[in-house]
């Protein structure tokens, strides 16, 4: 028994739809996330419910679909068309930053590579914060090979076939040596295991609604988890644009590059040169981000 639910939202005429793509093609065996042309089906767990959701670019709109492997979907209209913005970033007012920094004697080269970039989202927080934690201090490669391993190991299947990640109940439940065996180490599954679980306590607030600041502070608090760690997941989970990536190994290389610098900038300098674009922080860090996979800087 499935139950269905959509909604179709209007798109800029800015919008990266490669971008929002190759953000959900980082495991290429398609476990959990498959692209095909311009469709993203991706398997979740929605209020203890498989669900598969099938959202769809096009040059001017985008739609999202819910199929449930329930009687009724896990979510209403207003919920799902929730949902559909902030996977696709469009409540980020890059607008007023491009604006802003358009005649910058820097941002305007990363402008002039990357305008229109959004931050393609997570459909959760916790999604975010388990990639976060998964990925700290190993290459994306790794990362997405472990995260696999935990979703073959601890998710479950949509009726499609899809597999689902797994939940805060999951995780909480989840023992250390599993979390071993998909290889994560001691560190990371007891981080992992410990915010599942002060989820599951409500001893933590992840909620869309919750504020970032809070977030942030509650977050610092647990064991494991890291200035990086909360940045990526306010910026990933949230949308949250200031979040300082000075840390992040990608970002002070380019910094390096853009600069034209004979050394890697410290973290220490890095930070106080991010500090001088709050709160678009975590923003310019993404547009950093984005010289990789470009040529001529």
């Amino acid at each position: 028994m499935t139950a269905t639910r959509s909604v179709t939202t209007s798109l800029p005429s800015t919008f990266r739809h490669r971008d929002f793509l190759a953000f959900h093609q980082r495991d290429k065996t398609e476990l959990a996330e498959k692209v095909d042309g311009n469709l993203l089906r991706k398997g979740m767990l929605i209020n203890g419910v498989t669900c598969c959701l099938s959202l769809e670019l096009n040059d001017d709109y985008a739609r999202l679909e819910l199929d449930a492997d329930a009687e009724t979907p896990p979510l209403d209209n207003a919920s799902l068309m929730s949902l559909l913005i902030h996977m696709l970033g469009l409540n980020q007012d890059i607008e007023t930053f491009e604006s802003q920094y358009h005649s910058h004697p820097e941002i305007s080269r990363l402008l002039a590579h990357h305008s229109g970039l959004r931050i393609p989202q997570t459909v959760t927080p916790f999604e975010a914060i388990t990639w976060a934690i998964t990925g700290q201090l190993i290459s994306v490669e790794a990362a997405v090979s472990i995260r696999r391993r935990l979703i073959e190991t601890t998710g479950k299947p949509h009726s499609s076939g899809i597999w689902c990640s797994p939940d805060p109940n999951t995780l909480a439940a989840t023992d250390i040596d599993t979390y071993r065996s998909c290889g994560y180490s001691n560190s990371k599954a007891t981080t992992i295991q410990r915010v599942a679980q002060m989820l599951v306590d409500n001893e933590l607030d992840l909620s869309l609604s919750a504020n970032p600041l809070a977030v942030s502070r509650d977050l610092l608090s647990i064991k494991g988890v890291g200035p990086w760690t909360v940045s990526y997941t306010l910026l990933r989970g949230f949308g949250y644009l200031d979040g300082s990536l000075h840390g992040d190994v990608a970002v002070r290389r380019n910094l390096q590059q853009l600069l034209d610098c004979d050394e890697k900038p410290s973290e220490k300098e890095t930070q106080a040169w991010l500090n001088d674009f709050s709160p678009w922080r975590a923003l310019v860090a993404a547009h950093l981000w984005a010289m990789q996979s470009e040529q001529g800087y």
